[in-house]
């Protein structure tokens, strides 16, 4: 039989449509320079999980039997927390992150602990050999665990022992190193990573199988694929944090089986990735909490409350555009806040240099720490601290109004847990019954607050 002759597509990574043509932006999410050219082989054999259950018809939503759908835990409760409560069964799972942050450090003890308790498991291993799985499994104190280990790329291997071993989970690690001999492009390609996904994906689903695949990405956000993957997976997670910070977070982004943007924050010690009980009193130095520039605030991240400090630095440019830096942040958020600071809170700074950051290496993207991020820059240029043991909450609207934030009664909660006797909400927000030694102070505009901030001088 004749070999199938090559097609050539353009294939999007962030998306991953595919097009007959090159195109500078993708039709379809718009970005830019993301079309590749791929071979693409036809195949004749039907693909997919109804290539041979023949034909099917509906059937009404009542009619339907759900199976067990118990979860797997992990015995890691950070862990089950991003997960949405633990494994799901059947589930394909993408976790994502920088090169050396913790992504395998953290698959490996978490499921040579399962196969510890009892739970078949099988681990891919791609990139390292069977010596060197050893040795960090020494480090990590798990290196008598009864946890298969394969080092193979072929896919088709990884499939024939998955079939042979039944394992509960299937750790892939990592998804740009597996490659089919039939496919065209080096393992890591579009292609490659498209189809085998896809594979994995069909076992995952037949056997039901918990099925891990690692990805790593680069510092623009694109390894090799994962963008594409994305759509193809049931849960993905990513992890956050520098290398150079003992402290890691793990945020799901999608998740078909629980509730997304949970975060789980671990500790990275010499005995690996270690849970953090109380992730708020990690990110606040009460050292610092007095200082100039120096405020708390306290943001939502999926079910819990996270308190944390947001820093300011204010200075005389020395240059002749002055400079605006955000660490975990959006900058462009930052820009607005100067600018209302600047018409309604009568802080000029237009000529100095603005440096902000969230303390801890987390990334916060809720509105309500606005308030706490103006009065850092502003505490800062007037040389005036808040007092301590003082919360800061509210959005900012394009008009100086203090907006309120949800959940604020879960973020007074974990406030007055952690001993904060005074905290500044927007005016309106719908409130609780605090203790009496706790101060609510509410107001309405940023210069109200301004106002208060100046009389602490």
């Amino acid at each position: 039989m004749a070999k199938a002759k090559p097609d050539t597509q353009f294939l999007c990574s962030e998306c991953g449509s595919s097009f007959s043509k090159w195109a500078g932006k993708c039709p379809d999410c718009g970005a830019w320079s993301s079309l590749q050219e791929v071979k693409i082989v036809s195949q004749t054999p039907s693909r997919g999980l109804g290539a041979n259950l023949g034909s099917s018809k509906a059937i009404s939503l009542k009619e339907i039997t759900s199976r067990d759908t118990k979860r797997l835990s992990s015995s890691n409760k950070e862990f089950d927390r991003t997960l949405g409560g633990g494994f799901a069964p059947g589930s394909l799972i993408l976790i994502g992150g920088d090169p050396g942050i913790g992504k395998s450090t953290l698959v490996l003890q978490t499921v040579a602990t399962m196969s510890a308790a009892g739970v078949k498991a099988l681990y891919v291993s791609g990139e390292e050999s069977a010596v060197q799985v050893k040795l960090r499994s020494e480090r990590l104190n798990v290196s008598g665990s009864e946890l298969k280990l394969l080092c193979e790329t072929n896919l088709k291997h990884i499939l024939e022992e998955a079939e042979r071993e039944k394992p509960e989970i299937l750790v892939i690690d990592s998804i740009q190193t597996l490659y089919k001999t039939e496919l065209p492009g080096t393992p890591g390609s579009l292609t490659q990573l498209r189809e085998c996904t896809l594979d994995l994906m069909i076992f995952a689903k037949t056997a039901n199988c918990i099925t891990i695949l690692i990805g790593h990405v680069t510092k623009d956000g694109q390894i090799a694929g994962p963008r594409l993957l994305e759509h193809m997976v049931d849960t993905v997670a990513y992890f956050e944090g520098d290398r150079n910070h003992q402290f890691r977070i793990l945020r799901t982004i999608k998740n078909r089986f629980g509730a997304t943007d949970e975060i789980g924050v671990f500790e990275m010690t010499h005995q690996g990735l270690e849970p953090v009980e109380n992730p708020s009193r990690v990110f606040l130095n009460e050292d610092s909490l007095t200082s100039p520039g120096s405020v708390v605030s306290c943001s939502i991240e999926g079910s819990r409350a996270i308190l944390f400090e947001v820093q300011a630095l204010v200075n005389q440019t020395s240059y002749a555009v002055a400079q605006r830096v955000a660490s975990g942040m959006d900058a462009k958020r930052l820009i607005i806040i100067l600018a209302l600071l600047e018409k309604f809170g009568g802080i000029q700074i237009g000529s100095s240099d603005v440096f902000t950051s969230i303390a801890g290496g987390i990334k916060v993207s809720d509105a309500g720490t606005d308030l706490a991020l103006a009065l850092a820059i502003a505490g800062n240029h007037l040389g005036i601290a808040l007092p301590p043991q003082t919360l800061v909450i509210g959005e900012l609207g394009l008009s100086g109004e203090v907006r309120p934030v949800s959940q604020l009664s879960l973020r007074l909660k974990e406030a007055i847990r952690l001993g904060f006797n005074e905290i500044i909400i927007p005016k309106g927000g719908k409130t609780e019954k605090v203790p009496n030694n706790v101060k609510i102070t509410a107001v309405s505009r940023l210069s109200e607050a301004i106002k208060r901030l100046q009389d602490l001088r």
